[in-house]
């Protein structure tokens, strides 16, 4: 759902201004105050995130990169992308999140930082990584692509790690329109090397608004020198920007929205004893980026995962989505990284089931919850 008027206000305002860059910078200046964090910088993706916080942790080649084993494959790619290898641990089977007892059997001197991923919605256990890691000099990184506004003891996820990457892909919690992300932290030092990787590498970028005001006659000057450092262009545009601050205007709505309708589907599944939830502790709140259950039907009712989602599409169900195959077991990785040591991840990628919360109309959310629950009915729930 869009705040369509306010899109198309913003929009018609940056054509009509001269002002193009105040958009980003308001975007970003909101963005901060409503985390509670220092510094949030706007950038083109996701992932461009993720390269970017990478690079500011100091991350290089010959380096090792600690990250869950459930996940999507961007975190493979940015660590890949700055010459380092992803180091796989497996995942608790409660909570599906990294499991922190495990990280530091990981941990070598190679071993420069650690990326953590909340997955679905639901807030990684950050407080013991984050002492793991000071114990042993690593930078944290919470990839929250799909967890936004959550709490975890009283803090929003993601910014309790020492940098924090969001993305708003069109199917996430607050999109921008297609692409874009923000990267927040509280450290000055992360801040400004981000900005400047994912600014071209100027040297006037600063932790905290892009380029510092020149004096055209300062760069108006073949011997002025522009860049002090290698990066890429992963900044956000005005457009994107437009479209993330009508959003962010009613991200309540949106993420309320979201709550209601998992806390439907865990209501729907109730006394199943083959659809198993993701378990929340007390200490935090789940955003339910997606409505996430393990699916033990194959076994206890002997229809196959692919059974069962017929069945629910032929009852009128949407469907619903698999998780991602492991990183190490997609084809563009496979070849060069092998696990055997990640055996919880490697059993619950073929069972997890995740369902649709992104429904705008509740009554029609209810409906495919609905069909849900018949067909756990018919199949027998016990």
């Amino acid at each position: 759902m869009f705040n369509t008027n306010q899109v198309r206000d913003l929009v018609a305002d940056i054509f009509e201004s001269n002002n193009q860059k105040s958009l980003v910078q308001d975007f970003e200046e909101k963005f901060s105050e409503r985390f509670g964090v220092e510094y949030s910088i706007a950038i083109n993706s996701g992932t461009s995130g993720l390269h970017a916080a990478l690079y500011a942790a100091g991350v290089g080649a010959g380096d090792e990169v600690i990250q869950p084993s459930v996940t999507v494959v961007m975190d493979s790619y940015a660590t890949l992308y700055l010459g380092a290898t992803p180091v796989y641990v497996d995942i608790n089977p409660d909570t599906w999140n990294i499991d922190a007892e495990q990280i530091e059997k990981s941990i070598t001197e190679k071993t420069k930082a650690i990326i953590v991923v909340s997955l679905y919605g639901l807030p990684v256990d950050i407080d013991p990584i984050m002492e793991l890691a000071k114990k042993h000099n690593l930078v944290v990184i919470d990839d929250s692509a799909e967890t936004v506004l959550s709490d975890y003891k009283g803090k929003i996820s993601g910014t309790c790690a020492d940098i924090g990457v969001y993305s708003f892909e069109k199917t996430k919690h607050l999109t921008s329109g297609s692409e874009g992300g923000m990267v927040v932290t509280n450290s000055e030092i992360y801040a400004e090397r981000i900005r400047k990787f994912a600014g071209i590498g100027y040297k006037n970028l600063t932790a905290t608004a892009g380029r510092t005001s020149l004096a055209s006659s300062v760069f108006q000057d073949p011997n002025y020198e522009r860049f002090d450092s290698i990066g890429y262009n992963y900044r956000m545009n005005v457009i994107t920007a437009a479209c993330g601050l009508a959003q962010f205007e009613i991200i309540d709505e949106l993420i309320d929205r979201r709550k209601k309708i998992g806390s439907m589907f865990l209501e729907a599944i109730s006394d199943c004893s083959w659809l198993t939830p993701q378990k929340f502790p007390y200490y935090c709140e789940h955003s339910y980026y997606t409505f996430s259950v393990l699916y033990n039907g194959e076994k206890e009712r002997n229809i196959t995962w692919k059974g069962f989602y017929n069945s629910y599409i032929d009852k009128g169900g949407d469907g619903f989505y698999a998780c991602w195959k492991n990183p190490y077991q997609e084809p563009s990785l496979k070849t060069k990284f092998f696990t055997s040591s990640c055996p919880v991840a490697d059993d619950y990628q073929k069972k997890l089931m995740c369902f649709k919360t992104n429904y705008r109309d509740l009554e029609l959310a209810q409906k495919k919850v609905n069909i849900l629950s018949d067909l756990i009915n018919n199949i027998g729930r016990n």
